[in-house]
């Protein structure tokens, strides 16, 4: 998954707003124009896309930690420069402030079957003889998941993102 693919199911999923990105990107210190945001959000295939790096969604993302959870006190963590899909998936776990069970029961609704201990090796250090990586697969139906837990009423299809 591409980082603007990440951004446009997290926007759905949370019918966020351009103006409300933008506060999101304020929250994590870093000022980003509307027009940037529409620029992102474009289909790969429009002359006006532009790709997200992996600096500005991990801007974004802990923003987004901000925005659920509240701005924490002190300095805010600095963007990654290098960001994957188990550091994804862990930001958006603190987000949303979800347990295990919470999110075995999102992957639950999209279908995806996962086991506790394979969940928790997406959460270790790289180091640890029992991490995991976390694969395009997992997080996409996660993001689904979510999905239809937040819109259960809204059809669930790709042609979306």
């Amino acid at each position: 998954m591409t980082n603007n693919d990440i951004f446009r199911r997290i926007r759905y999923t949370f019918d966020l707003k351009d103006r409300t990105i933008v506060d999101i990107f304020a929250l994590a210190e870093v000022s980003v124009a509307q027009e940037q945001v529409t620029a992102w959000l474009k289909k790969d295939e429009d002359d006006a896309f532009v790709t997200m790096k992996n600096k500005e969604l991990a801007s974004f993302l802990n923003g987004f930690i901000s925005f659920k959870r509240g701005k924490r006190e002190g300095p805010q963590p600095a963007p990654e420069a290098q960001l994957n899909n188990n550091m994804v998936f862990q930001k958006l776990r603190i987000a949303l402030n979800l347990k295990a069970e919470d999110i075995l029961a999102v992957f639950e609704l999209a279908g995806f079957r996962l086991s506790n201990h394979e969940l928790s090796a997406f959460f270790r250090k790289p180091s640890h003889k029992n991490y995991r990586e976390c694969k395009d697969q997992v997080l996409r139906n996660f993001l689904l998941g979510i999905q239809l837990q937040l819109r259960p009423n809204q059809e669930a299809s790709s042609s979306e993102f």
